[in-house]
């Protein structure tokens, strides 16, 4: 089952995130070759594709996992949580109807 992953950073996490980021795009590569991604991404804290130092708000990520314990257990082991990046995590079922 598909599940989304959705995080909210703490304040001004982006130093903490830019030192994390090989790590956490290592993980979310690993699903993509497994075939169990479907779309990740950060969240930009202002109305702009690249925010610059203004930074991220946050991420998303929708995959596939066994189970929603399966996905928590995946998304517990980010290194974003290990960083500090996160505020908070929120994993929900997801049923993907379009495309």
């Amino acid at each position: 089952m598909l599940y989304a992953i959705i995080s909210t950073d703490i304040a001004d996490s982006l130093e903490k995130r830019l030192a994390a980021r090989p790590a956490h795009l290592e993980r979310l590569n690993a699903l993509k070759d497994a075939g169990r991604l479907v779309l990740a991404g950060p969240h930009p804290a202002i109305d702009s594709n690249d925010p610059g130092a203004a930074g991220f708000s946050g991420s998303l990520v929708v995959a596939e996992f066994d189970s929603l314990q399966a996905a928590k257990t995946w998304a517990d082991a980010d290194p974003y949580v290990a960083a500090g990046v996160y505020d908070n995590v929120t994993i929900k079922p997801f049923k993907k109807v379009l495309p």
